[in-house]
């Protein structure tokens, strides 16, 4: 899995960044699907994941872990993912994470480029084309919307 940004000195072909904080019980019985989703999208080169922390919260404390701690389940080679670690989560990103978390519970923090988009971003730069907006519309308000247009 690929990770890597470009040099400074390099031409910027890069998409859009986001990120996904996912929480979940530390107890929870994981089968890899999740990781095996994630892999399937880089390698058809949609996203490219730039950083992947797993982070716990056990009452008092808030550390960074392993994905091999996570105990999944299943033939996914956990260790595809410990390449993804471009320095972008840090420190006062894990504390802020655990500050949300809830005791017993861990998130994994998925740093990620929108790859699908690079030649189009860069192609637009070059005509001087520049991002002026960008969002993300919840997942429940375009259920919802796509109910209304049902009748429902």
């Amino acid at each position: 899995m690929t990770s890597g940004l470009p040099s400074s000195d390099a031409e910027v072909d890069i998409g859009p960044i986001d990120y996904l904080v996912i929480e979940f019980p530390t107890d929870a019985r994981f089968d890899g699907s999740g990781l095996a989703h994630l892999r399937d999208v880089v390698d058809r080169d949609i996203i490219r994941v730039l950083d992947l922390a797993f982070i716990r919260h056990d009452g008092d404390t808030v550390v960074a872990i392993d994905v091999a701690d996570l105990g999944i389940v299943g033939d996914l080679d956990a260790a595809l993912f410990a390449e993804a670690a471009t320095g972008l989560i840090d420190d006062e990103d894990i504390a802020e994470v655990g500050a949300i978390l809830e005791p017993g519970h861990a998130a994994a923090v998925i740093v990620y480029e929108n790859h699908w988009a690079a030649p189009l971003a860069s192609a637009l730069r070059r005509t001087g084309a520049e991002l002026i907006a960008a969002g993300r519309i919840p997942v429940d308000e375009v259920v919802a919307a796509l109910d209304d247009l049902d009748g429902g």
